[in-house]
């Protein structure tokens, strides 16, 4: 609770009122939201906030902090009055700003007409309370910004979980949680990025806007180009792009970036998405695995300091090798069908329809094993594990298994039920990509909104020699959560998207 005089009233409304007035009568005496104010920076030239402060002198006893006589110059939001104490919060945390009784006039005016809320700004000597916490004793202070709307109250917080998300800089102002974890969503990109660029990839750019969506089976988003009178598309996936970089002989590229897919809402999905997605001349599917244990080991290391991941309860060992299971085997071991039923249509349709799936006449024993798959293995695989030997029916882009054409060499990397990365070796028979294509469109025109569509230029992109290559997708939104213990995408996404709010 704070301790702060909101002016007459409680109700928000009284109050918005109140620092209307404040700001009224600011301007009348010329005062007028002021941009020259820096903050001070120490010897190296780094600005100094409230982190690098903690970390310099917050282990200093008092009378060695006094005998440093350290002058300081800081800037933040106002959160809490503690008698004498103002709160200040910064972008690296929190410090305090102390009135003495026995300042000037000008300056006690100054620091009692500052509201909770407000951007404020002081400059003074860096002490130690008793209790071991650093302060600023003010000498000098300035209001930066002022603030119209009252903050929730700190003890409450921000209980309307729906508030939080529509208005993500409140969240933010009051959330050290929500700050927490989208300051490790920076680090875990960061370190993802690091990592290829270190592995020897190069990191590009392909359009968002494309004629032919490609690369994924998702139904995608429709816009206009004006000028062009042609519709395009928002990409649901860069990989056809990416591979053709990889014909113009650029072996190791990647893309960090965002996808979009005209899907439904919920806690693991969101229609605009960011993924890391990379290609890898000369290199097989297996390849991608090992690539991505390491990636996944090194990343929790870098960015949580160590390998054990806390999702849920849960304890999760990046540490430990990834087990590998082939989408057929992982129907006998976790959804317990015998090998009788496992390749036997029938016996799979009869399951199929069982589990209430809509089922289509031309669906073969690859497209039911991976229905199964889907209804009853995935929410299963909690520890992580690679599904690997997905179904060609399924695999559209995926080069066919050398030991058995009906599955592929492609993967699935799950954890606690989600999906976090699928990879494969890549088709680069044009011939067969073609006749894959074909098949694809003769779906789309069944009705078939997922369908890719009929890519003649990737084709001839083919045609002209793609090197043995592999390919991987990485659901940047699902590993955060998983990184930082979120249940729902919505909490590492700063802005998701939502229904607008009715206005009436």
């Amino acid at each position: 609770m704070t301790d702060d005089k909101q002016g007459p009233g409680s109700s928000e409304a009284e109050q918005i009122a109140w620092r209307r007035s404040k700001l009224a009568d600011l301007r009348a005496r010329g005062w007028n939201f002021p941009t020259d104010f820096r903050r001070g920076r120490d010897d190296a030239g780094r600005e100094i906030d409230a982190a690098l402060l903690a970390e310099r002198y917050g282990e200093y006893a008092k009378p060695e902090l006094e005998a440093q006589d350290v002058s300081v110059t800081l800037a933040g939001r106002l959160m809490n009055r503690r008698g004498p104490f103002l709160v200040i919060q910064d972008g690296a945390g929190e410090i305090q700003f102390y009135l003495d009784k026995r300042a000037d006039a000008a300056l006690r005016e100054c620091v009692e007409a500052f509201d909770i809320g407000d951007i404020v700004a002081g400059e003074g000597r860096l002490e130690k309370s008793g209790k071991g916490a650093l302060y600023v004793n003010l000498t000098r202070a300035e209001l930066l910004t002022k603030a119209l709307r009252p903050l929730p109250d700190q003890y409450y917080g921000i209980a309307d979980t729906e508030l939080r998300y529509r208005r993500r800089y409140l969240d933010l102002i009051m959330n050290a949680e929500s700050r927490r974890v989208f300051t490790a969503r920076s680090a875990i990109v960061r370190a993802i990025r690091t990592f290829m660029e270190e592995a020897g990839f190069m990191e590009v750019e392909t359009p968002m806007m494309q004629v032919i969506p490609g690369g994924a089976t998702a139904r995608p988003f429709v816009t206009h180009h004006n000028a062009l009178d042609l519709d395009l598309y928002l990409r649901v996936a860069p990989e056809l792009f990416l591979k053709r970089l990889t014909v113009g002989g650029f072996e190791k590229v990647f893309e960090i970036n965002r996808n979009f897919r005209n899907e439904g809402l919920s806690t693991r999905h969101n229609p605009e998405f960011t993924m890391l997605e990379f290609y890898w001349a000369y290199a097989g599917y297996e390849d991608l695995m090992t690539l991505t244990e390491t990636m996944l080991r090194q990343v929790c290391e870098q960015v949580l300091g160590s390998t054990v991941v806390s999702y849920q309860g849960h304890e999760i060992d990046f540490g430990r090798p990834i087990e590998r299971v082939s989408v057929r085997d992982s129907l006998l071991r976790f959804a317990r069908l015998s090998d009788a039923v496992v390749d036997d249509r029938d016996a799979l349709l009869a399951l199929a329809r069982e589990d209430g799936i809509e089922v289509a006449a031309d669906w073969g024993l690859g497209r039911l094993q991976f229905a199964l798959f889907e209804e009853r293995v995935e929410a299963n695989l909690t520890d992580p594990v690679f599904i690997t030997r997905y179904p060609t029916e399924v695999s559209p882009l995926a080069r066919r298994s050398d030991d058995d054409p009906s599955v592929t060499d492609r993967f699935e990397l799950f954890v606690m039920g989600r999906e976090i990365a699928n990879g494969f070796a890549e088709l680069n028979d044009a011939e067969d990509q073609a006749a894959r294509f074909k098949e694809q469109a003769e779906r789309k025109a069944a009705g078939d909104v997922e369908a890719m569509h009929y890519d003649a230029d990737f084709v001839m992109a083919l045609e002209y020699g793609l090197p043995p290559t592999s390919g991987e997708g990485i659901g940047i939104d699902r590993l955060v959560m998983l990184l930082t213990d979120q249940a729902s995408i919505r909490d590492v996404l700063l802005f998701p998207h939502m229904r607008p709010q009715s206005r009436d």
